[in-house]
């Protein structure tokens, strides 16, 4: 009976939300890497995002209205890391706050000597083990460039699944640990040289941070510039595609060839 009641409450919150068509078009027009998707995928991803909206509760901090638009704009981001294995990723918490740009978080920390350090921490975003997910709102063209919040903070909290953020999440059956963490620790050292030698790199510098925020920033490059990733770190790549069950590489290269066909022009590859 109360697999019933909580099966029958979920019909209706997902009834209750409805996107017309002309808010998907405008949502999905600014989120490109969107294309990258098979049709297929794109149709579960809006269902997701839907079941995400009706599941999941937004608060806009420090007086921030939310609109439809800047909801499902995070719902269809948010989901993109879940797309082949459902909603009960994210279980266990509900609330996702958009803070109006960057944002101060109090930071208490004890060094070695037991001393204790309070700070303010400038952050685009924080996902709490058990709590909330924050994200910042820019308005367009203000934010961070070359920087997905939403795609970073929601990779965290699957890293959580397996525990502390460490960036070896929970992987899927036939995965291999052993091999995830021979390929992320060498690519993160090499990355970590390379920040430190002040080397222009694909990924986020912030990424260097630790491995947590290595494993992170890469998955905001898998799904937004899938080619460059795959030609730049192949064998992160690898791992990623087997994790996320996709290869968008595949369907980035495929984007191109439409639009080479359309224009007749050949395209520019990445180093040309």
């Amino acid at each position: 009976m109360l697999n019933f009641l909580r099966k029958w409450r979920k019909a209706r919150r997902l009834a209750a939300i409805r996107v017309p068509d002309a808010l998907w078009t405008s949502v999905e027009t600014k989120l490109p890497f969107l294309d990258y998707l098979e049709s297929t995928d794109r149709e579960r991803l809006r269902q997701l995002a839907r079941e995400f909206l009706a599941e999941k509760q937004f608060h806009g901090a420090h007086g921030m209205a939310l609109t439809d638009q800047m909801m499902l704009t995070i719902a269809l981001q948010a989901c993109l890391p879940i797309l082949c294995v459902g909603l009960d990723a994210y279980r266990g918490w509900v609330g996702v706050i958009v803070y109006p740009g960057d944002f101060v978080i109090p930071r208490h920390e004890t060094d070695d000597a037991g001393v204790v350090h309070e700070y303010d921490d400038e952050v685009l975003g924080e996902a709490w083990e058990g709590g909330p997910v924050l994200v910042s709102w820019h308005r367009e063209g203000e934010g961070p460039e070359g920087v997905n919040v939403v795609i970073h903070e929601f990779a965290h909290k699957l890293d959580m699944q397996n525990g502390d953020v460490d960036g070896l999440p929970l992987l899927p059956q036939g995965m291999s640990r052993a091999a995830w963490a021979k390929v992320f620790t060498d690519a993160y050292q090499r990355f970590c040289e390379q920040v430190d030698a002040g080397e222009e790199t694909l990924l986020d510098p912030y990424g260097a941070d630790s491995p947590g925020e290595f494993f992170a920033v890469a998955s905001e490059a898998f799904f937004e510039t899938p080619c460059l990733f795959e030609q730049e770190l192949p064998r992160v790549y690898e791992q990623l595609s087997r994790f996320y069950r996709l290869d968008l590489a595949a369907g980035e290269r495929r984007v191109r060839d439409k639009r080479r066909c359309h224009d007749g022009r050949p395209l520019r590859t990445f180093g040309s």
